[in-house]
């Protein structure tokens, strides 16, 4: 069993000001996003400015927030949001989810096209890649924070988790920052690398990302709040990525079966 190094979630102090490590995770991600952007439209001859690509960080940065905050009162704590509707407001008390924050990006993307006059999945196709960063950053920032703690096994790298009881567990978070995290990027990265039809980076992360969560979601303990949603082993996560592969596969099929018109290069 390994030891759980029991991080500090404050980074800094300044008198009443608390700088959290999870706040800066995030600004970790969203820089990790433009430099990844700016460094592939200058390598493809995207022909995009510093203006689109600052927006489009904008744009995508209000989609994560906005998106990931309501998401996870929608899909994981309406119940409690019903009892007290300010709790949507209480950011500080945590509650973020991907697929929430996967919802607001696509929103946003949509919106920055229509001001840029760009195709949606000219703007999709593009930022698939420079997602999983941010996402490894949010994944690091739970582990810090002790949150989303895996299930009870006796494996040799299981750790003890402040307010997870005294079982051992799975550090589900650092799994979902390997498999969700650092696989989707470089095979991602990679699979953008060369020549793709229309839509079809957009449809690899959605089959990848889709189908990690679900085997991750094998590992962390499920949301006290919801447990297993049915069968006693499926959980809310599993059914939210199922959705994602669905979609994934579609897309991957219409992008090849119209590879021959609609072929772009996306990096």
């Amino acid at each position: 069993m390994l030891t759980y190094p029991q991080l500090n979630p404050i980074a800094l102090e300044l008198g009443p000001v608390k700088v959290h490590w999870y706040g800066i995770m995030y600004l970790i991600g969203f820089v990790a996003a433009w430099w990844l952007g700016r460094w592939r439209a200058q390598q493809a001859n995207f022909g995009w400015t510093e203006q689109e690509m600052g927006d489009l960080i904008f744009f995508s940065a209000l989609g994560v927030v906005l998106g990931g905050r309501i998401g996870y009162i929608l899909f994981y704590n309406f119940s409690a949001f019903l009892a007290d509707p300010i709790l949507i407001f209480k950011v500080w008390q945590g509650g973020m989810s991907f697929h929430g924050g996967l919802i607001g990006v696509i929103i946003a993307m949509y919106l920055f096209g229509r001001r840029y006059g760009k195709q949606f999945f000219t703007v999709a196709d593009f930022v698939a890649p420079l997602v999983p960063p941010g996402y490894i950053a949010g994944r690091i920032g739970n582990f810090i924070n002790g949150e989303l703690w895996g299930r009870v096994t006796d494996v040799p790298w299981a750790m003890v988790f402040p307010g997870a009881g005294p079982e051992p567990r799975h550090p589900s978070m650092l799994y979902q920052a390997f498999l969700e995290g650092v696989v989707v990027f470089v095979v991602l990265w990679f699979y953008s690398s060369k020549k793709r039809p229309h839509m079809a980076v957009s449809a690899m992360f959605l089959l990848l990302f889709g189908s990690f969560r679900i085997i991750d979601e094998m590992f962390r303990q499920p949301d006290a709040q919801l447990g297993f949603i049915a069968f006693n082993w499926l959980t809310m996560g599993q059914l939210l990525s199922f959705p994602l592969l669905i979609g994934g596969a579609g897309l991957m099929a219409m992008a090849y079966r119209h590879r021959d018109s609609l072929s772009t290069v996306t990096r």
